[in-house]
């Protein structure tokens, strides 16, 4: 197989990333910029967010799960906890999360450290799914080895049975995890590939810095 992509161009001319339009906060930035996009592009899930960690084997992993909230404090996600990238986190928190939103063109890459939220704020969450979503975690040991689609749809019809009529509780292995930015970079694609990059950094004080990249 040999499949040249040379020619796949684009050139990137829609917006700019100005210093004087930016917040000195990197959360505001964020919260501006994702109602932008999720107002005025059709991008489909705008909290559609690449997660990448460092796996048990010492592989950087990256697969895409859906944001359900952020705030001043960080970014939260659900997810099994006993998972590849639960386990892989538990082991080491140091995360990169990232989101491209290709008809804004626009990137944004963070890296924090996850941990798990509250219990409480889990179960919030939890309680909200549609119970179908409800059912699927506790089907589902996400990421082990399973013989065919089968065992999953009989695991499903047994737990159909088991609860009807019934509340569905959250099952302790699977929870949120909250990401704790300690680098915010925004990229705004501009025309002949000098994109604009900004990186904000949080320092000693708990401050956040901010410098521009060459692109």
């Amino acid at each position: 197989m040999n499949t040249d992509l040379g020619n796949y161009r684009k050139s990137y001319q829609k917006q700019e990333l100005l210093e004087e339009n930016l917040s000195d906060n990197p959360l505001e930035v964020f919260q501006k910029w994702f109602h932008e996009v999720d107002t005025n592009f059709n991008v489909g899930e705008t909290n559609a967010m690449t997660i990448s960690t460092i796996g048990l084997d010492g592989f950087p992993k990256s697969r895409v799960v859906l944001l359900k909230k952020f705030t001043y404090e960080g970014f939260i996600f659900y997810t099994n906890y006993e998972s590849e990238k639960g386990k892989a986190i538990a082991r080491n928190p140091n995360v990169c999360i990232s989101f491209f939103w290709a008809e804004a063109e626009r990137q944004v890459i963070i890296k924090g450290k996850a941990e798990k939220i509250a219990e409480n704020l889990s179960d919030g969450y939890f309680e909200s799914r549609p119970r179908g979503s409800q059912l699927g975690a506790l089907v589902s040991n996400q990421s082990a080895i399973i013989k065919d689609r089968e065992t999953l749809e009989n695991r499903l019809k047994t737990l159909e049975k088991d609860y009807q009529g019934k509340d569905i509780p959250r099952p302790e292995f699977w929870g949120g995890f909250i990401v704790k930015p300690v680098e915010i970079e925004f990229w705004q694609g501009r025309p002949n590939r000098l994109h604009d990059r900004i990186r904000y950094q949080l320092d000693e004080n708990y401050n956040w810095t901010q410098d521009r990249l060459s692109p």
